[in-house]
């Protein structure tokens, strides 16, 4: 196996290579508003430091967010069209699921809020518990101002950007601030090595919360820029 993950959901644009064992490479750089121009140089960048080529590939998976539009948008188009070029799988994993995992990683263990920025002064939060065996999320992920989440979900443990946002309403920071490519690369090996996939498969369903998810991207609202209404012609002659 060589697994490329990809994300583009935050302030990191990021990638990770997985052996099947562990994470052989990472190349992310902070940029909220240039994944276009980061994200294949740092594809490139992980591959050479795994001494490895684009063929080497085995796996694609892509974080579908929630995340903002144009910059979740780079990131899976990236990833489905690399994974067509060389006729690979590809798969989606929430990517506040990923934030989950690397505060599960470095030990951290029960109820944790992930809240992400979502701009207009609102976050992407979900909540999840985090057991022994892995952090599992609890419902679906949603978008609100973070003085809008109930009391109990804003005084849990918080990863993410959101309490660097919004210190005065979310006070318990811990863990990750952006997903990493990495983390994201070892949550999918660890799903794959629990419900492999056939190698025609673009999705892959265990239980909720605990698999893989569709291609869509969960932008979970409508994106900044729309299309101009048309326009109307004058007839007056």
């Amino acid at each position: 196996m060589l697994l490329l993950a990809i994300d583009t959901s935050t302030t990191a644009i990021t990638v990770g290579l997985h052996d099947g064992a562990s994470v052989v490479a990472e190349a992310t750089t902070l940029d909220a508003r240039a994944h276009a121009e980061h994200l294949a140089p740092n594809i490139r960048a992980a591959l050479a430091s795994a001494g490895a080529e684009p063929g080497d590939v085995t796996d694609v998976v892509v974080g579908i967010g929630p995340g903002p539009f144009t910059g979740l948008r780079v990131g899976i188009v990236t990833g489905r069209t690399f994974a067509f070029a060389l006729g690979l799988p590809v798969r989606g994993l929430a990517s506040l699921d990923a934030l989950a995992h690397e505060a599960w990683l470095e030990g951290r263990r029960g109820d944790l809020l992930v809240a992400t920025d979502a701009r207009r002064k609102e976050v992407y939060a979900a909540t999840y518990s985090l057991g022994d065996e892995r952090a599992c999320r609890v419902g679906e992920p949603v978008v609100s101002r973070a003085a809008d989440l109930p009391d109990e979900v804003r005084g849990l443990p918080t990863a993410g950007r959101g309490p660097t946002l919004y210190a005065d309403v979310l006070p318990d920071a811990v863990g990750p601030r952006d997903v990493s490519g990495g983390v994201l690369a070892d949550l999918a090996a660890r799903r794959l090595r629990e419900s492999p996939a056939g190698p025609a498969d673009e999705l892959q369903l265990v239980d909720p919360g605990h698999g893989f998810d569709g291609l869509e991207p969960l932008y979970l609202r409508r994106p900044d820029a729309a299309p101009a209404p048309p326009s109307k012609k004058s007839t007056l002659g």
